[in-house]
């Protein structure tokens, strides 16, 4: 234990016991001394040197007294000698009073917690640092009412409106085009449909081979809205992956003769996905004409797929034709989701 210095002696630190009528020679005293210096004893007023000993308040002389000597006992406390407070003999009057007491300080002294009286330490004893920092963490640990987006005494509630974007953990980037999905992550907003086209054929290509399949070759785009149609090609490559309506349309016709065939059919990477096919029609009017519409849901993976609108026409004799105009043969797709 850390001890208390004295500067001054006072009565108080002066112990004093007188003996008579004791025939013992071990006495036991009121204090614990710190050494045999720190005694004066006297017997019959003859002062005694080196023929006793202590041990804790244990005096032992090394003979024992006869019943007619008187003994004195006098005890001085060593300055430096551990002085332990009785428990609540502390009180606010004791402690400096100019709050020089540093935190780091106090936890030198091995003053016991009982050995302080309750509330005896007021914030006036204490450095103005551990007031200041006392005061900072007040709100953290107590009911006092909070202010800002969060407020309450006593259970706290986020304020209305006080949660915006920017306190969000999500990922991507949240814009007028996006929208938050349930794993956290900003992406585009659907429903638009897009990327999506319809292209026509405007006149009256003729010179098909008979029975024979053949790209269709649309020269006129109502939309394309991605400008993911290539008139030259005549093919559509959607540069955003998804599931895509898609539809199409061929119209034969006979200038001359009957009217024998007519289908259309959609490829997906060279590979027919739906196929509207009439064999061999008999016609009766060499002005005949027969439409064929065709449509399916196809799933794309983004420029690495296209599509394409096939159709075929024959007749009997004469020439066979695709109808013109922009209503009669035509391709078309939309973006689903």
């Amino acid at each position: 234990m850390s001890y208390l210095g004295q500067v001054e002696l006072k009565s108080s630190e002066i112990r004093r016991i007188d003996v008579t009528g004791s025939t013992s020679a071990t006495h036991t005293l009121t204090w614990t001394p710190a050494s045999e210096q720190s005694l004066i004893i006297t017997i019959n007023g003859i002062k005694q040197q080196n023929n006793y000993s202590i041990s804790g308040t244990t005096l032992t002389l090394d003979d024992a007294l006869l019943s007619a000597d008187e003994m004195e006992v006098i005890g001085i406390l060593d300055i430096g000698e551990a002085v332990v407070p009785p428990d609540d003999s502390i009180t606010n009057a004791m402690v400096k009073s100019d709050a020089a007491i540093a935190q780091s300080k106090l936890a030198t002294l091995a003053i016991d917690t009982a050995e302080l009286a309750d509330d005896a330490v007021t914030a006036a004893k204490l450095a103005n640092s551990i007031n200041t920092e006392i005061a900072a963490n007040t709100a953290k640990v107590t009911n006092a009412t909070h202010t800002g987006d969060v407020t309450g005494a006593t259970a706290l509630t986020i304020a209305a409106d006080a949660v915006d974007i920017a306190m969000l953990s999500a990922t991507g980037t949240a814009s007028a085009t996006t929208f938050l999905r349930g794993d956290n992550a900003w992406a585009a907003a659907g429903g638009n449909n897009t990327p999506a086209f319809h292209a026509n054929v405007s006149g009256y290509p003729s010179s098909w081979s008979a029975g024979t399949w053949t790209l269709v070759p649309f020269d006129v785009e109502t939309f394309d809205t991605d400008s993911d149609f290539d008139l030259t090609a005549d093919r559509f490559t959607p540069t955003t992956a998804g599931k895509y309506y898609v539809y199409g349309q061929v119209t034969g016709s006979a200038n001359s003769g009957n009217l024998t065939q007519t289908g259309v059919r959609l490829e997906k990477n060279g590979v027919v996905q739906v196929k509207n096919q009439e064999e061999f029609r008999a016609g009766s009017l060499s002005a005949d004409v027969e439409y064929k519409f065709v449509a399916a849901i196809i799933d794309m993976n983004g420029s690495s797929d296209y599509l394409e609108c096939w159709g075929l026409v024959n007749a009997a004799s004469g020439t066979y034709v695709l109808s013109g105009y922009t209503t009669n043969v035509f391709f078309g797709a939309f973006r689903l989701l």
